[in-house]
């Protein structure tokens, strides 16, 4: 990993984030090189979370493109890096994981066709 994807890890553990999880789509035809996703505590503790990254990775000279935002997921967008904060019951229901996991196959079937 890189320096900003170790410094955003770190971060999100730090404080209290769970499960985190980094995916690296650099050679899989997708929009970012990376994606990170973790588990927050809460609507409260997402909301915590994306105000300390924001704080740090200005720190760091990093630029947020965008961030959308409802309590139960958050996205920030970085332009090579997305950073997904869920809470427990929208990360299970959405189960984003396993999109990623298999997104170059789910590419490759969509291009046969």
């Amino acid at each position: 990993m890189n320096k900003k994807i170790d410094k955003i890890t770190s971060l999100i553990d730090e404080k209290k984030g769970e499960n985190i999880q980094v995916f690296n789509m650099k050679d899989k035809g997708y929009f970012v090189d990376t994606v990170i996703i973790a588990t927050t505590l809460g609507d409260r503790h997402g909301l915590s979370l994306l105000d300390i990254l924001k704080t740090e990775l200005k720190k760091m000279g990093e630029q947020i493109l965008g961030v959308e935002e409802s309590g139960e997921w958050i996205v920030i967008d970085l332009g090579d890096t997305l950073i997904h904060l869920m809470t427990p019951e929208y990360r299970a229901k959405y189960n984003i994981e396993d999109f990623l996991d298999n997104y170059s196959s789910i590419r490759e079937s969509a291009v046969e066709e």
